[in-house]
């Protein structure tokens, strides 16, 4: 069952929904259609596409003859999902997309994730070509694939990765040469391809990275293609099968009916590609594409995570077993017990922090593209670039966490595959590896992101953060120690901030060694925030929700928040123990 209500509430608490609906281009949605229209996708999820879930993981995608099956029931559903227009929400009507937010869709994303994130991912990437051909494709381009992309006829994919080319993109080898006729043939091997080859739609939009012959070295020569699996015809019909073959699935730990392929092009006499923009700038446009993918990953952390804590709420408070320190007699519920109790809140604080994390990315998203004023959209792309990486890293690391404990909770049964617990942690742990590392969104936090607009971005992040803050002092609720180590937390992040840049300058190994940990500060800081907010908009409402609400932030105060202070030593180490073991040493 999806969270309606804490969706709900996250939206106005958090993300200010009601602020996102005034901006320019939202005229035609209002609250009373956000409502009915998160109820439908909510019914959707829950009779159609949640059920499947389970069967998809025994079944998974298999490749049959070349061509990949998926799971009894997907093309059933994909149908229905399609034909719901769900899949486009946040794409420009102009384009045959529902003109929504970014934060509204997002909550759908997160619902569809923890219904099954198996299935999403062909939806996921699919907004992600569409985004990116609207922001970088030609208009013979954006007619020919964007209607059938928009509408679910066609899916999209995302092309990077090869065997000797993951996370380094640069050092790919596949290669496009040019054509008499102005196309490109590409020739080359990708592997790791979400939804590389399928039987849901009528055709598969290949977005690949290549490289011409005479390009630059590095990310620097990289192009970026779209390869049909299908050709297209002048006029808009199908025509001829492109040069372009799904070698194999990989066999993998989880997320079974999402087919990962490797994909082969050019086999023959070269899969027929088109540019998109120009040469050598291929890696600028596939972050288009890239960004979106990161926001979207960090809410399959959310949605999977969401539900992997409620099916273990419900085995707590349905499970008897010895007796609880007061019980008058025995066996107890083990919710009743002090460590499970413990576990199942620690779950809901986490994740009511990541949901609010993920909306206010997409809030900073909607207000860069959205916003009246040059100056409000450009500190709304400044924030959404910090969050991002935030979002992604944290998120995903901590879905992770939340899925284990889910686990832990239902004891040895947890461990035995009929549960069904044990699939979420299986699926999730995906979402840490791909869509760049957590490693690289910590990097590029550190990096990139701190230094942006010389310290401005991060700068404001933090003085709006103290604002709320503030507010909690003089709020009549209560919250235990919340505040005052956010405040606490909140002058450690401004020191080891300020520790980070001036230290990259001189030393950029002693910054990166620290990145990992300050991204995991920094996930704690904005998920104290987030609860901030959330405690101060909570007094109104039902007053079992309002309770429950409290209860997690000062949970969240007491005994996460301060993790904070054990991160900062770790950002501040340096690197010379992560050196200090011969290489020889390290097979001893």
């Amino acid at each position: 069952m999806a969270p309606l209500d804490d969706i709900r509430f996250s939206l106005d608490a958090v993300a200010e929904l009601s602020a996102i609906l005034e901006l320019d281009g939202f005229d035609h949605v209002d609250s009373d259609l956000v409502d009915a229209m998160l109820g439908e996708a909510a019914r959707i999820c829950t009779e159609v596409i949640g059920p499947l879930n389970a069967v998809g993981d025994k079944s998974g995608s298999v490749l049959v003859d070349g061509q990949v099956r998926t799971p009894e029931g997907w093309s059933q559903a994909y149908e229905i999902f399609s034909a719901g227009g769900w899949g486009s929400l946040p794409i420009d009507m102009s384009f045959g997309g529902g003109g929504l937010p970014w934060l509204v869709a997002n909550c759908v994303t997160e619902m569809v994730s923890g219904a099954n994130m198996a299935f999403v991912a062909c939806s996921i990437l699919s907004q992600g070509s569409v985004d990116m051909l609207i922001a970088h494709g030609s208009e013979t381009l954006q007619q020919t694939y964007l209607p059938k992309l928009v509408d679910g006829t066609w899916t999209g994919t995302m092309n990077l990765t090869e065997p000797d080319a993951g996370s380094d993109v640069g050092a790919l080898r596949c290669r496009a040469e040019r054509a008499a006729d102005g196309t490109y043939r590409i020739f080359g091997t990708k592997i790791f391809i979400t939804y590389g080859d399928h039987d849901l739609a009528d055709n598969i939009v290949h977005l690949v990275l290549a490289r011409t012959s005479d390009a630059p070295v590095g990310t620097k020569g990289i192009s970026c293609f779209i390869v049909p699996k299908v050709l297209v015809n002048d006029d808009g019909t199908l025509g001829e099968e492109n040069d372009v073959t799904c070698l194999s699935l990989e066999h993998k730990m989880g997320i079974h009916a999402s087919p990962t392929a490797v994909m082969s092009f050019g086999d023959e006499d070269g899969a027929v590609g088109y540019l998109i923009g120009e040469e050598n700038h291929g890696m600028r446009y596939m972050f288009t594409m890239m960004n979106v993918a990161r926001l979207q990953v960090g809410l399959q952390a959310v949605g999977v995570a969401e539900r992997a804590y409620r099916q273990a709420a419900q085995y707590a408070f349905d499970r008897r077993q010895g007796r609880a320190v007061g019980a008058a007699a025995g066996p107890s519920l083990i919710a009743e017990h002090a460590d499970v109790a413990r576990m199942l809140i620690d779950m809901r604080a986490h994740i009511e922090a990541m949901r609010g994390i993920a909306m206010l990315n997409a809030a900073a998203i909607d207000r860069e593209s959205h916003a009246s004023e040059p100056d409000e959209r450009e500190a709304a792309a400044g924030r959404a670039a910090l969050l991002t990486p935030i979002n992604k890293g944290w998120c995903t690391d901590r879905s992770v966490a939340v899925t284990s404990t889910a686990i832990q909770v239902h004891g040895g049964l947890g461990f035995i595959e009929e549960t069904g617990v044990a699939q979420h942690y299986r699926d999730t742990r995906i979402t840490p590896i791909y869509e760049g590392t957590n490693g690289i969104q910590a990097i590029d936090l550190v990096t990139r992101k701190l230094p942006m607009g010389s310290g401005r971005v991060i700068g404001e992040f933090f003085d709006e953060i103290e604002q709320h803050v503030a507010l909690l002092f003089g709020a009549d609720i209560e919250v235990g120690p919340l505040g005052d180590n956010m405040t606490s937390a909140l002058s450690s992040a401004r020191m080891v901030t300020r520790w980070l840049t001036d230290t990259f300058g001189t030393d950029p190994n002693e910054v990166l060694a620290g990145a990992t940990p300050f991204l995991d500060l920094m996930g704690l800081l904005s998920g104290g925030y987030v609860h901030v907010r959330r405690a101060l908009a909570a007094p109104s409402g039902d007053a079992e929700l309002v309770a429950a609400r409290l209860a997690t932030a000062r949970f969240y105060g007491e005994q996460i928040l301060p993790r904070v202070f054990s991160l900062v030593p770790m950002v501040m180490a340096g690197s010379e123990t992560l050196f200090a073991i011969d290489e020889a040493a390290w097979s001893r």
